[in-house]
């Protein structure tokens, strides 16, 4: 299951790519396995910061089920969370992220911190690494390559 639900977020990836936002897809499904919202990054089209995939995510599942509180939902995205959106997880008491690649840079769920499952907060998450691994990174690699040949902001 995890590799069919990565997928979708994979495409939702591609999509913001093609719009010229960095590929990054986020998928919120149900304890019961359904699909409750699916996004991808707009922080260009909105000109928001805030616009990862995984809060606009967040904030579409939460509106759907009528509850900020995203309990015993499954997170998937194609990229390790950074602290705003891993933050934004715990404060929704997600149950569980599975990510593909992890983001060395800015990754704070294993990379730069460990912020999902801190002790010092009041909620932990299960996390599961490496699904689709490769096709994420190479995603993420694609995109800032060609960025840095075309010199594109």
């Amino acid at each position: 299951m995890n590799e069919t639900f990565l997928q979708r977020a994979i495409e939702r990836a591609r999509e913001a790519e093609s719009r010229g936002e960095v590929p990054i897809g986020a998928l919120i499904v149900s304890a019961e396995g359904d699909v409750l919202a699916e996004a991808s990054n707009e922080t260009i089209e909105r000109c928001d910061p805030t616009a990862h995939a995984e809060i606009l995510a967040i904030r579409a599942a939460g509106q759907k089920i009528g509850n900020y509180r995203l309990t015993g939902t499954t997170v998937y995205s194609t990229i390790e969370p950074c602290a705003m959106c891993a933050g934004a997880l715990v404060n929704a008491r997600v149950a569980r992220l599975v990510y593909g690649a992890p983001d060395e840079r800015f990754g704070a769920v294993r990379s730069k911190f460990e912020i999902c499952d801190s002790e010092i907060l009041n909620h932990r998450i299960e996390i599961v690494t490496g699904v689709l691994e490769e096709e994420c990174r190479k995603l993420m690699q694609d995109f800032f390559r060609e960025r840095r040949y075309t010199r594109r902001p």
